[in-house]
């Protein structure tokens, strides 16, 4: 006779127990940092249990979130390079191709009328906290300036491409800049991002490019003259450069002015294509200083150059495209958090803008700090105003515009939401600006106040990883930028007619006066009675 089978439920149900207890055992773990990875609590008790992981985080250490060392910088050190390697050389650093020689007749001086268009419905406005008026000096120049209005835009993978700046600067030229176009701004010589960049078409060969955050790969001579865009190029026998001018957006198909940045501290020979047709040879005396070669033509379309002798030691930068109006130059750095610009060369920075000066430095980053649970920024707050001080240093006649951190999202156990850290790097942003005197704009609540980073996503705006926006987010997170600097420009166009009214007025006035002194000085009063003359002495005659 067969025994009986033996019953096995209850062991399902102990392994049961057991993965509930040791589920309910994770629940009570904090999160994590592991590898810089910031792990979230799995809290299976999420409904009937809650945890205060913020006050968790916050006791973590900011240093955590980023090498507290990058950010050292000798501010006084800086300002001494800067002195010594821009005084004033006896080798020309700046050479000139010009085609034709720029009509001023038409530059004179002429208050320009401020875009009345609204882009975006809410307008989420700028916060100026410098005492200088560096705002309103940026406005007036924009109002008011027969030469290029130049804005420098530092960021990070969020706008990498052009994205956001490629329709920030399209709404400006087109509102303020005058055709032909206002160009596309700077282009690195190479780089293998070139392909996914619309504004401009670049193709390169025979070079050796190094990215800012890869900087230990590159040799010590390139790793000590980066410039802020983040990118150096070591030219081979006959490297060259063409870039062509697209129609990607308006004002880009063609400009008027190019300047080509590079250093050869040794002789060189280097040669210039324009539209493909003419060709200008120049020879470089060997120097430590940065140099660039100004070009001016009716049209520029296409530009080439080419190293033909003296690679050693040569470091190619790129080329800026620019004409009258606006220029937007791109410098995004993928991973970047701010760090990467004490990496560059101040010299190499201050020397270039010597050569065309920045009316406006915005710094984009955050992005690579920012982590889900973290509500402690302050430390990087401090870095923030390391970034502005060096800025200020290498461009000093800029106004700064730091851009609070974008709207993101994370997933949770109840789908994708707005990561809580955001309000707290936001404040950290705008501490830094309050105590820098610059100038703040919330970029989160430009995006909330279109529905937000799930809104980016369901429309198309930006991509499934609920981080970066793409081309069509980049549009409207530029209109809403656009819309917040010419609101302030308009509040200066208002400021500048009343100050000439008063003027006129004040003219007017004086000239009324005058008139009336010079009638007063040479026509007789009528009214006044003529004057008497004195009675005549009385006679004392002689008796006969």
């Amino acid at each position: 006779m067969d025994a009986p089978e033996k019953d096995y439920t209850h062991h399902t149900w102990l392994a049961a127990v057991a993965v509930i207890a040791i589920l309910v055992a994770v629940s009570f773990i904090p999160p994590q940092s592991i590898g810089g990875i910031h792990l979230r609590r799995a809290n299976i008790l999420s409904d009937v249990m809650s945890f205060d992981d913020a006050v968790a985080a916050d006791k973590a250490a900011a240093t955590e979130l980023y090498d507290e060392e990058e950010f050292r910088v000798d501010l006084e050190e800086v300002a001494s390079r800067i002195e010594a390697d821009t005084t004033p050389r006896e080798v020309t650093t700046s050479y000139e191709w010009r085609l034709a020689e720029r009509d001023t007749t038409a530059e004179s001086h002429r208050l320009r009328e401020p875009d009345s268009i609204r882009r975006i419905e809410t307008l989420i406005p700028l916060e100026d906290y410098s005492d200088s008026n560096r705002l309103e000096a940026f406005c007036d120049t924009l109002l008011l300036a027969r030469r290029p209005v130049r804005i420098a835009f530092l960021g990070d993978s969020f706008v990498e491409g052009d994205i956001l700046t490629a329709d920030l600067r399209e709404r400006l030229q087109s509102a303020y800049g005058e055709r032909p176009g206002g160009g596309t701004g700077f282009a690195p010589i190479a780089s293998p991002l070139t392909a996914f960049r619309r504004t401009i078409k670049t193709q390169s060969k025979g070079w050796t490019t190094y990215n800012i955050m890869q900087r230990k790969s590159a040799p010590d001579f390139l790793r000590e003259h980066f410039y802020i865009s983040g990118w150096v190029s070591q030219p081979s026998a006959d490297a060259s450069t063409r870039w062509e001018m697209t129609d990607f957006r308006r004002m880009l198909d063609a400009t008027t002015d190019a300047r080509i940045l590079f250093l050869s501290s040794r002789d060189s020979r280097v040669e210039v294509t324009l539209n493909d047709t003419l060709r200008h040879e120049f020879a470089i005396e060997g120097d430590a200083s940065v140099r660039q070669i100004a070009v001016s033509a009716p049209r520029i379309h296409s530009l080439t150059f080419r190293v033909l002798a003296g690679t050693e030691d040569f470091i190619g930068y790129g080329a800026v495209f620019e004409g009258r109006g606006v220029v937007v130059d791109n410098y995004s750095v993928r991973s970047n958090n701010g760090q990467a610009m004490f990496w560059t060369n101040p010299s190499v920075n201050a020397r270039i803008n010597a050569f065309a000066p920045y009316d406006l430095v915005i710094l984009q980053y955050g992005l690579n700090i920012m982590q889900a649970g973290v509500t402690n920024y302050r430390n990087y707050a401090q870095q923030i105003e390391k970034m502005v001080a060096y800025v200020r240093q290498c461009f000093p006649g800029a106004a700064v515009l730091i851009l609070g951190v974008s709207d993101r999202s994370v997933k949770t156990d109840s789908g994708f939401e707005p990561m809580d850290a955001i309000p707290y790097m936001l404040e950290s942003q705008r501490e830094a600006a309050r105590h820098t005197g610059a100038i703040f704009w919330p970029t989160s609540d430009a995006m909330r106040a279109q529905g937000g980073m799930a809104e980016f996503v369901r429309n198309g705006w930006a991509g499934k990883d609920f981080t970066h926006i793409n081309y069509a987010g980049g549009r409207r997170v530029a209109w809403a930028l656009y819309d917040a600097l010419n609101d302030e420009i308009r509040k200066a166009y208002s400021r500048i007619l009343l100050a000439e009214r008063r003027k006129a007025e004040a003219v007017a006035v004086m000239d009324s006066l005058q008139r009336a002194r010079l009638q007063r000085e040479l026509l007789p009063d009528p009214i006044a009675e003529p004057e008497r003359l004195p009675a005549p002495a009385s006679l004392n005659l002689p008796q006969p």
